[in-house]
C-alpha cells in the first residue's frame, strides 16, 4: 500500500519531535499513525515504519507485535474490550463477555461480518473500583452487565455514538489512532463531553470534608524554571554564609606518638587534657569501635559500602575480609586469555537506523519515489 501524502507529512511531523539522534523513538506514534490509515499495523505498514527511520523491519516488527494495541490484522471501527481479571470477574465481567460473545457470534479478537465491532477480552482495564468494566477505543464503561453491554454494541451497529460514562465522545479505532499518534482530535466539542467518575472523586470530596491540604500550596504558583531555582539556591547560600559569624583560628596542636605508634594529638593544647578523635580530626561521624565483634557479613556488606559509622580498614583490630577468589591453575589462565583475545568486545556503535542521513535519504527516496509514481500516472492518463 502507498500512504497518502498526509501520513507523510504527519510522519514528519512526529520525527522532527525528536532529537535528530534519537529519532527511532518515534517508532511508536508512527505505527499509530499507520494504523490510523488501514486500520491495523500491516506488513506495508511495517515497511513505512522502517524506510522513514532508517530501520529494518525486524526492528519495527519487534515492538510492533509486543504492544496490543496495534493490530496485526483488520480490525472493526470499534474495538470492544471487556475486563475479565479477578475483580471485574467477581462482578460478573466473564457473564459480560460471554454474552457480548454469543450475541455477537465472535470470539476473541474476532471482527463481525459487517466489520463494525471486534471484541477482545482484556485481563485489566486499570478501573477496578468501577468494576466491572468494558471500553469502547479505549474509552470507558463502567459498572456494565450483560445487558446493558448489548445496548452499547447494538447502538454502535446502528450508527450511533453512545457516550462513555467518562472521557470525550466515541470516536473509531482510526480516528483514536490518530489522536495515540499525537494529533488533537478535530471534532467541534469532542473534548468538552464526559467528566470524571464519582469514585475518582471520592478522595477529594473527603479531603475537601475534613479540611486536608498539602501545607503551603498555591495551585496559581508558577513551576519554576531550573535555572530560576538554581538562581534563588546561590541566592539564599550567599545570604546564609553572610550572615555566619567568622571564625576564630584555630590554635595549633602539638602531635605525640600514640598507643599505636602514629602521630596523633592527645591532648587539648594549654589544657593537657585529652582530646576527642573527632575534635582533632575535625570529623563529626561517631566513634565506633574495630567490627570485631560483628558477623562475617555484615563486615564484608560495611567494607563494600562505607559510610560514617564503618571503622576504617587499618583501624586495630579490623579484619577486612578478602573478596579474591584464589587463582586457577596456569593452563586454565592462559586458555582464559586466549579466548579473551580471540573474541574482541562487541562495540559501542548505535543500532542500526540512528543515522540521520539515513533517515532523511531514505525519507527523500520515498517522497520523490511517490512524486514519481504520480507523474507517470498522470502521463499514462494523458496518454489514454
Amino acid at each position: 500500500m502507498t500512504f497518502t501524502e498526509t501520513t507523510r507529512e504527519r510522519a514528519r511531523e512526529i520525527i522532527a519531535r525528536y532529537p535528530a539522534d534519537r529519532s527511532r523513538s518515534a517508532l511508536l506514534p508512527l505505527l499509530h499513525l499507520v494504523q490510523a490509515e488501514e486500520g491495523y499495523v500491516s506488513p506495508s505498514g511495517v515497511a513505512f515504519c522502517a524506510e522513514v527511520l532508517g530501520l529494518n523491519k525486524a526492528q519495527v516488527g519487534a515492538v510492533a507485535t509486543f504492544y496490543t494495541m496495534y493490530k496485526r490484522k483488520p480490525t472493526g471501527d470499534f474495538l470492544v474490550s471487556v475486563c475479565t481479571n479477578t475483580m471485574c470477574n467477581v462482578l460478573g465481567g466473564q457473564e459480560v463477555y460471554d454474552t457480548l460473545a454469543e450475541h455477537l457470534g465472535v470470539g476473541h479478537d474476532e471482527t463481525t461480518a459487517d466489520g463494525k465491532i471486534t471484541l477482545e477480552h482484556a485481563e485489566c482495564l486499570a478501573a477496578c473500583d468501577y468494576g466491572p468494566v468494558m471500553t469502547v477505543n479505549y474509552d470507558f464503561f463502567d459498572g456494565v452487565d450483560s445487558s446493558t453491554a448489548v445496548g452499547v454494541v447494538d447502538e454502535l451497529r446502528a450508527g450511533g455514538r453512545p457516550m462513555p460514562t467518562r472521557g470525550a465522545r466515541l470516536c473509531t479505532l482510526k480516528e483514536m489512532a490518530v489522536q495515540l499518534a499525537g494529533f488533537a482530535d478535530e471534532r467541534d466539542g469532542a473534548v468538552a463531553d464526559g467528566g470524571p467518575g464519582e469514585p475518582t472523586l471520592r478522595g477529594l470530596r473527603l479531603a475537601q470534608q475534613h479540611g486536608v491540604s498539602v501545607p503551603g500550596f498555591d495551585p496559581n504558583t508558577p513551576i519554576r524554571s531550573k535555572a530560576e531555582a538554581d538562581k534563588a539556591a546561590a541566592k539564599a547560600k550567599a545570604a546564609e554564609a553572610s550572615a555566619k559569624p567568622a571564625e576564630a583560628p584555630a590554635k595549633p596542636v602539638t602531635p605525640v606518638k600514640g598507643g599505636d605508634g602514629a602521630s596523633a594529638p592527645t591532648g587539648t593544647p594549654g589544657t593537657g587534657q585529652p582530646v576527642p578523635a573527632a575534635a582533632a580530626t575535625g570529623s563529626t561521624a561517631p566513634d565506633v569501635k574495630a567490627p570485631d565483634d560483628k558477623s562475617p557479613q555484615v563486615r564484608t556488606a560495611e567494607t563494600r559500602q562505607p559510610d560514617a559509622a564503618t571503622a576504617v580498614p587499618d583501624a586495630p583490630g579490623t579484619k577486612v575480609p578478602a573478596e579474591t577468589s584464589p587463582p586457577g591453575p596456569r593452563d586454565a589462565q592462559e586458555a582464559q586469555a586466549a579466548g579473551v583475545a580471540a573474541n574482541e568486545p562487541a562495540g559501542d556503535g548505535k543500532p542500526a537506523g540512528d543515522s540521520t542521513g539515513a533517515q532523511e535519504r531514505n525519507l527523500n527516496e520515498a517522497s520523490a519515489s511517490a512524486g514519481g509514481a504520480n507523474s507517470a500516472a498522470s502521463e499514462t492518463g494523458a496518454q489514454k
